[in-house]
């Protein structure tokens, strides 16, 4: 497809004035961001901001206070939770995921040098493996949107190196990548979003 009809479904994030509540208090407001295929913007903001919970209402699973999020594509998150069977082997666990999304783990289990850990199962994995699993689960879903928190704990430096990778070749793609991280990431060009002081 070529041409306007092109430009129609392409990927888009955008936020306006979107405020977040918890526990009956207001974490922020006034939050805006726009991004494109290909853009990405990393989350600021000192610990307890809300940097978690702006991400989970991207991804619609809380309810702004106000204001709107309009997300053309397909969202995947990637934050503390597992979401994988630890009594599936990793294999199994994540072909649970990519039957449902129709894609294939191959790939990301490659990116992140995990295919060496198929069989193992999820549950015996390390902390660095456990992650890295996390981050094959969002590469196999095949989504458009990526938001991630605090992709890099527990990754060694050369795990960090296949997470570059990996983020890069989705934005060359035309994906999006929105991350909360306190460790420096690489993600050229990307938008600084401070959401509290």
């Amino acid at each position: 497809m070529t041409g306007q009809g092109q430009q129609e479904h392409a990927n888009r994030l955008a936020l306006a004035g979107l405020a977040c509540r918890r526990g009956g208090r207001l974490l922020f407001a006034g939050v805006d961001l726009v991004l494109g295929p290909g853009d990405a913007a990393l989350i600021a903001g000192p610990n307890g901001i809300g940097k978690s919970s702006l991400l989970r209402l991207i991804a619609g699973l809380l309810e702004p206070e106000a204001g709107t999020v309009d997300a053309r594509g397909r969202i995947a998150l990637a934050d503390e939770g597992l979401a994988l069977d630890p009594m599936l082997t990793l294999g199994e666990a994540l072909g649970f995921w990519t039957a449902l999304d129709g894609t294939s783990a191959a790939h990301a289990l490659d990116a992140l040098d995990l295919g060496h850990l198929r069989a193992v199962p999820v549950r015996i994995l390390s902390t660095g493996q456990r992650k890295r699993a996390v981050l094959a689960r969002t590469l196999a879903s095949g989504a458009d949107i990526w938001l991630l928190d605090e992709p890099g704990n527990g990754l060694d430096a050369a795990s960090l190196d296949r997470l570059s990778a990996a983020m890069a070749e989705h934005r060359a793609s035309g994906g999006i990548v929105v991350a909360a991280s306190h460790q420096p990431l690489d993600l050229p060009g990307s938008k600084k979003l401070e959401i509290g002081a």
